[in-house]
């Protein structure tokens, strides 16, 4: 829930003296119930795109790649860095293919977002070094459940693996505060990607059985039986029907079946992945995080198991303070449930990797409005279309940074999107500040009904997107009625309104709603475009 005190900020956000920039490494901070990225003394948001798997390793490609990338108005890009490429072998490193990403980022204004595929990249180990992969022996793997197989996974168990990675990713860290530690290009990492065991629950060898019928650790029982009344649903729920134990085997603290195995897997993982930051964290402290193939239908071998889902985030809180927050990447179809389960517990919402459909401009506006997003990112921004409507969508959302992030961690700020196009109105109230946003979503249109609104004063408000209309009714002491005095079409350039045309008639109803778009009958409107309006009310008996 977000504060209710208002505070109504200029433009400009509170920020650090140039002179303070380069000692401040980018950082998280709380604003109310919100945490900020902090890049320079300023609050930043992440509008951004993950790029192709192999893209980030090839020069002459990313020099064609990053003009469209402008084009599709980002300010950021998440690029994987690979453990093969830059350690091929052991001991001896190569960073040219991330100052090369660096470099190339610079030159087009773009910030970085880096993505470690050291151990694992989406469960499994394809991208470690040949001399890693070639020693099954130093480097053990999980044993699958087919005749117990040995699986081309490393396994979380071994000491030697957690090692190897560690000081590969040590020494990328060493290198990115050489090379930019001055200029944060690169603003956050991500440590391995989308990391868990499947269809297997756990590592099914002879170590992981023995440690699975080994006790619970200390820390995991202490941090459950402290926080026992703010758990997690799920694995409260688990084990509070094991009897709440704060001793005991796996199966005995979390109750017999697959559900121990999990729990088992994502403890250990987390435990791995926190070591990897924090050695990471030693040489250059970005933020960083870990970032999960979500579950689906929820039946267990369908998903990596262990990984940082919302469901076990509390197996993942105790394991470390390394790595500050848990990400999901999303491509099913419930975008609000899945946001809402990863801002529980202050976990602050980003999103590295997200279906890259029409609909990725509507979810990406949900994000950043409803739950002060740190990053929105879909996958693949690199074979996007340059008309895909997240181009205008990021454009909008660009100009309206600095009101977006003044009001992050408040009431003032809320987003809109139409995720079941058979509404024709938002499911639940939507409240504003003191105020209630009567929103009703157009009949017609390309894409779902998707936008923000800003209480940018006490009676004027940012009403950004498209597909909706809207008016707005008191709900703090005072004249009863309210009417739209004004509605300005317009745009933000560097930082000031600048209107474009004074709206009211057909446009508005004779000023009684805002409406987006202005005009759907007029193509010189634009109508499938997003647009800006700031809206003026006032009160009345």
């Amino acid at each position: 829930m977000r504060s209710t005190a208002i505070a109504f900020i200029a433009l400009a956000a509170v920020s650090v003296p140039p002179a303070a920039w380069a000692q401040q490494t980018p950082h998280l901070r709380k604003k109310g119930t919100a945490t900020q990225l902090v890049v320079d003394g300023k609050a930043m948001v992440l509008l951004a795109g993950e790029l192709h798997n192999s893209s980030a390793s090839g020069a002459e490609y990313m020099a064609k790649a990053w003009p469209r990338l402008q084009a599709l108005n980002l300010n950021a890009v998440l690029a994987p860095v690979s453990w093969e490429l830059v350690e091929p072998e052991e001991g001896k490193f190569d960073f040219s293919s991330v100052d090369m990403l660096i470099e190339q980022a610079r030159e087009h204004e773009m910030k970085l977002g880096l993505l470690w595929f050291g151990s694992w990249k989406n469960g499994v180990s394809s991208y470690c070094p040949a001399w890693v992969k070639r020693d099954t022996r130093r480097f053990p793997r999980a044993l699958g459940s087919s005749n117990r197989n040995t699986k081309d996974v490393l396994t979380p168990l071994s000491d030697s693996n957690l090692q190897a990675d560690a000081k590969a990713f040590a020494s990328l860290m060493r290198h990115l505060r050489q090379v930019d530690g001055k200029q944060h290009t690169v603003v956050l990492v991500q440590v391995e990607n989308e990391v868990g065991i499947k269809p297997e629950l756990r590592d099914l060898s002879e170590l992981g059985d023995r440690m699975f019928a080994a006790d619970v650790p200390a820390e995991l029982t202490s941090y459950l039986a402290a926080r026992k009344d703010a758990l997690v649903p799920e694995l409260k729920a688990h084990w509070q029907k094991a009897g709440s134990r704060t001793a005991g085997t796996w199966q005995e603290v979390f109750g017999p079946g697959p559900q121990a195995d999990e729990i088992f897997s994502a403890w250990h993982y987390a435990r791995y992945i926190h070591q990897v930051a924090r050695a990471g964290k030693a040489e250059y402290s970005l933020p960083m995080y870990a970032n999960a193939w979500l579950r689906g239908d929820g039946k267990w071998g369908t998903y990596p198991s262990g990984g940082p889902l919302a469901h076990v985030m509390d197996v993942w809180r105790a394991a470390g303070t390394d790595i500050d927050f848990l990400a999901p990447d999303i491509y099913l179809s419930d975008f609000k449930g899945i946001c809402e389960e990863y801002t529980q517990q202050g976990n602050p919402l980003m999103i590295p990797e997200a279906s890259a459909d029409e609909q990725a401009a509507a979810r990406a506006f949900w994000a950043v409005a409803e739950h002060d997003a740190i990053c929105f990112a879909p996958f693949g921004i690199d074979r996007m279309a340059g008309d895909h409507p997240l181009g205008d969508a990021y454009a909008v959302l660009g100009q309206l940074l600095p009101l977006i992030t003044a009001a992050h961690g408040s009431d003032r700020m809320v987003g809109i999107y139409q995720q079941d196009r058979s509404q024709e109105q938002p499911s639940k109230p939507i409240m504003v500040g003191s105020w209630r946003a009567n929103i009703r979503y157009a009949k017609r249109g390309p894409l779902p009904a998707y936008g923000l609104i800003i209480q940018s004063d006490q009676e004027e408000f940012i009403v950004a997107g498209n597909g909706f209309d809207v008016n707005f009714s008191p709900t703090a002491k005072g004249p009863r009625n309210c009417g739209i005095l004004s509605v300005e079409l317009g745009r933000f350039e560097q930082g000031k309104w600048v209107c474009q045309m004074r709206l009211n008639g057909d446009e508005t109803g004779a000023n009684y709603r805002a409406r987006l778009p202005v005009n759907p009958a007029n193509p010189h409107y634009e109508p499938n475009r997003p647009k800006i309006l700031k809206v003026r009310v006032y009160r009345y008996d």
